[in-house]
């Protein structure tokens, strides 16, 4: 069977699961024994009656036919009967296969029973005993549970009668699921000393280990014995014909192959339950059906009122339902042993009494104060209930699913309460509720839902709150030209404060498209320079601060805007924070986003938290607070995966990540997520800038000092698409004027820097100007700030680029060996805390610190002839040389690629017109010995 499909080997495995022959008796041999001693008994003339009960599949009639071979053997006579579903309502079934080997002894008796009319008490009975006195006799009756009750009442006649000493075995294998008690035999039976109880139970995963090797040819490892055992619950009927369509199919028996063996065994199981549910008497199939439906969450006594079961005697039906394999107990509930015999016992069950049993399900389960996701489960598969308590289940279902980030289960039970009847506006807040899920499972049919909600033509005051966060959901996802449509839609019948707040979204969404055509026609209501209304005012702060104008009324506006509190949209109240804070008040900012987040958090507005948990991650990563920007990235994925994120807002998300992984030293990570492929048209998004930002540093750290160049530059022209001029948003001009002075272009550089200088002198802030500065004297070579100047920088928000800017200067002086004032910058650099969060930056902190230990070398102050025609870059590279380091270590030190090494050296070399590091050290040191020439 090699290379079958997977339907072929349904059908094998279904047609092995129905043979009749015996799996090898493993693990057998206390009851093999018994029986043993029992057919000894029986030639010595004494009688037995012996009961072998186990689950099905376990092999009890097994052990029946391996009684009768060795009854066989030592010449004994064998009677077989077998109890079978068609037969259960046959009258005397079982007695007729019986008499039918007893010859023309039991002719009459047989007679009779063909006859329509009743038959003689007990047919056939004497003839037996008769029989039996002159040669000793063993009867096996194997499937007791399905013997029809005339021939139960006629067995146990017959063991009655053994106390008379005939020589007769009675051996019975059955499972628990029988009509007529458990202990029908024991009853009957007149002496104890005569009755024997043989439990047949499940394979030990040695035994399973056995059986594979005897069937596969080779011997399986234990994990693999392990989950057979597991999966078939040790049943030798089930693994036998698995394991057989396991080895026809060539699969080797190891753990790689565990999940071939779980299909297997699954499609077993379920045929021969599929099976045994036919043969079930209407009360065991009623509890079953329940079972399926509530067992999870109902006790029994509460499965068997849901099966609609008024009197029954629990314990034995329970004992009945373990016994044959369907159930395990647990506690006061029981069980379903397998998923599979779940979905079989839901497929049998006809669709209405389906949907009945799950609605009378959940209605018991609010009844006991189940958990409301429980009940919720329930009333997924139930029709409308009618009642406010199925909404409430439903909700709370929703939100336990949202908080584990089971987006999709949360999307599905408020489709389901949107089926209950209410009142129209309580419907449409449902709908708000399922797009914020739909985002995340959905986010196009979560548009479409958004878009209908902002259409509503419904009046009042509550409906109108409804459209604005409707259409600031939507717009979070970063879908601008939505937004923008969206928002002209609703602004044609919107009035008083909705109108203002239609306006201040549709100028946040106009905000990112930076191409005329994108402009609103004439007529379109303008946002005013100076507005009142909080929403509005959000928008224009953060208008004037990218633009760099106005500081104080941008501080003014941007609070207006947050002073309002939840009365405004979110996303104009998250530009007021960015304003806020790009004003240098970073802490009011960052208090003021926390209250927006824990507010964004209790209503479940996932698109606009994910954005403003974004924001958050930029601020601590300015800030310099690694970790607490690490884990608001990680929870702004978790609010909004990366994929549901509109393309256009993605970028800010993976570029704050870039950022965050290349300062921890996770090169790797950081370079992956920056060159995130995004689809077309994304370079239109307002956070493209960020995200080519954030490659230029890669690429700086990689020593492509001219792709980064390029790259910040690009970063840039963006950003002035949008007239966003403040070096505060990005300071992009400084990060290329450095790229600039390290391939040599000093024009460029002064010119970069000295722009960013004016604007931010026009902008005001003290960090963006101290910034600026600190820029400035490292691109003219102007002696470094004093240390109040420093101090003051390393209070304000831009801590991270501050660090930077202060180590490249702490670099540049080490290099030029000005120790003192090289000594000074790096005690401030090393007071910042985020020296300690970055590792990148701490590297270099503990290398400058290593540098300052070492010793002066007397002619530290001589610099070679013509060192000041190389530009800090070179100079850095050929002083770390000349102090005898090799390429790697350079590059390990300067963090930058081995390739930029040899590139900067090699221009050294033609600027000095030397050939090599020992001309390089001759020229600056002749007394030190020579250093094996690395280039």
């Amino acid at each position: 069977m090699t290379g079958l499909n997977d339907e072929q080997l349904y059908a094998g495995f279904i047609r092995a699961g129905r043979l009749r022959a015996d799996p090898p008796l493993l693990e057998r041999e206390e009851q093999q024994a018994e029986l043993g001693r029992a057919v000894v008994a029986l030639g010595e003339g004494r009688p037995a009656v012996v009961s072998v009960t186990g689950r099905p599949g376990f092999g009890h009639n097994a052990l029946l036919r391996w009684a009768g071979r060795l009854a066989e053997e030592r010449s004994v006579r064998v009677l077989r009967v077998s109890g079978s579903l068609a037969e259960r309502d046959l009258r005397y079934g079982a007695v007729t296969q019986l008499l039918g080997q007893l010859g023309e002894v039991a002719e009459r008796s047989l007679q009779d029973l063909r006859r329509e009319q009743e038959p003689a008490c007990l047919p056939g009975l004497p003839e037996l005993l008769h029989t039996a006195r002159r040669t000793p006799t063993l009867v096996t009756v194997e499937d007791a549970q399905w013997l029809d009750p005339a021939s139960v009442q006629w067995l146990q006649a017959l063991v009655r009668r053994l106390a008379n000493g005939v020589p007769l075995v009675l051996i019975v294998g059955r499972t628990g699921l029988y009509p007529y008690g458990p202990d029908w035999l024991a009853d009957a039976t007149p002496s104890a000393r005569l009755f024997r109880r043989l439990t047949v139970q499940p394979l030990s995963p040695r035994a399973v280990a056995a059986l594979t090797e005897r069937i596969c040819g080779t011997p399986c490892d234990e994990a693999f014995a392990a989950a057979a055992t597991e999966a078939a619950h040790g049943s030798p009927a089930v693994l036998n014909a698995a394991l057989r369509c396991f080895a026809d199919a060539g699969h080797r028996p190891a753990a790689d192959r565990v999940p071939q063996l779980h299909t297997l065994i699954n499609g077993i199981v379920g045929d021969r339950a599929g099976r045994a549910l036919r043969g079930l008497t209407d009360e065991a199939t009623a509890v079953l059906r329940a079972l399926a439906v509530g067992g999870d969450l109902l006790d029994f006594p509460l499965i068997c009122s849901l099966a609609g079961l008024r009197t029954v005697r629990e314990s034995r039906l329970r004992a009945s339902l373990e016994m044959a394999g369907f159930t395990v107990p647990e506690g006061t509930h029981e069980r379903l042993r397998m998923p599979i015999v779940r979905a079989r016992i839901l497929e049998d069950t006809p669709a209405a009494e389906r949907a009945a049993l799950y609605a009378r399900a959940a209605h018991l389960a609010y009844q006991i104060v189940a958990d409301d996701e429980d009940i919720a489960r329930l009333l997924l598969e139930a029709p409308p209930i009618g009642e406010p308590w199925a909404v409430h289940a439903l909700r709370g279902g929703y939100g336990a699913a949202l908080r584990r980030g089971d987006f999709a289960r949360a999307a599905t039970y408020l489709h389901r309460a949107l089926d209950e009847p209410q009142d129209p506006l309580e419907r449409a807040h449902l709908g708000l509720d399922l797009a914020g899920a739909e985002a995340v499972s959905a986010p196009e049919a979560g548009d479409r839902r958004l878009m209908t909600l902002v259409q509503a033509p419904d009046e009042g005051e509550p409906w109108a709150q409804l459209r604005v966060r409707a259409l600031d959901m939507g717009l979070a996802r970063g879908d601008d030209a939505w937004g923008r449509r969206a928002a002209a839609h609703a602004l044609a019948t919107a009035h008083g404060s909705e109108r203002d707040e239609l306006i201040a979204l549709y100028w946040y969404a106009a905000e990112s498209a930076p191409e005329t055509c994108d402009l609103p026609a004439p007529g379109f209501p303008t946002l005013p320079e100076h507005p009142l209304a909080p929403a509005q005012a959000g928008v224009r702060a953060w208008q004037l601060a990218a633009r760099g104008r106005h500081r104080a009324r941008v501080a003014e506006l941007a609070r207006r805007a947050l002073d309002a509190g939840n009365a405004a949209p979110a996303l104009p109240r998250l530009a007021a924070v960015r304003a806020l804070w790009a004003t240098d008040a970073a802490t009011e900012a960052e208090d003021r986003l926390a209250t927006v987040i824990a507010e964004l958090r209790r209503r479940h507005s996932h698109p606009v938290l994910a954005r403003a948990l974004a924001l958050s991650a930029e601020l601590h990563l300015r800030g310099g607070r690694l970790d607490a920007a690490d884990r608001a990235a990680d929870a702004a994925e978790r609010a909004l995966p990366l994929a549901a994120w509109h393309p256009l807002a993605a970028s800010h998300l993976i570029a704050v990540r870039s950022t965050i992984a290349q300062e921890d030293r996770r090169c790797d990570e950081a370079r992956a997520l920056a060159r995130t492929p995004l689809p077309p048209g994304a370079e239109y998004g307002v956070y493209w800038p960020y995200l080519l930002y954030a490659r230029a540093r890669v690429a700086m750290e990689e020593g492509h000092w001219a792709e980064s160049a390029e790259l910040f530059k690009e970063s840039g022209r963006w950003l002035l698409r949008r007239q966003w001029a403040n070096p505060i948003v990005l300071p992009w001009r400084s990060m290329a004027a450095r790229a600039c002075l390290t391939l040599g272009d000093q024009e460029q550089a002064q010119r970069l820097i000295r722009e960013e200088l004016t604007l931010a002198r026009q902008w005001g802030a003290p960090s963006a100007l101290g910034l600026a500065q600190l820029g400035a004297e490292s691109v003219d070579q102007q002696e470094p700030a004093d240390g109040t100047t420093t101090r003051l920088l390393g209070e304000l928000p831009t801590r991270l680029a501050y660090a930077w800017v202060l180590a490249d200067l702490v670099t540049e002086e080490v290099t030029k060996g000005q120790r003192a004032s090289a000594a000074r910058l790096l005690s401030e650099l090393s007071r910042l805390s985020v020296t300690r969060t970055s590792g990148r930056l701490a590297e270099r902190v503990r290398w400058l610190s290593a540098q300052l230990d070492q010793p002066a070398a007397p002619d530290d102050e001589a610099l070679p002839e013509g060192w000041s025609a190389l530009s800090p870059a070179e100079r850095q590279t050929a002083e770390l040389a000349r102090r005898g380091l090799g390429n790697r270590e350079i590059a390990e030190q300067l963090m930058v690629s081995r390739r930029t090494v040899e590139h900067r050296l090699s221009n050294t070399y033609k600027k000095l017109r030397i050939t090599s590091r020992k001309e390089l050290r001759a020229r600056s040191r002749s007394t030190e010995r020579d250093v094996t020439d690395a280039v």
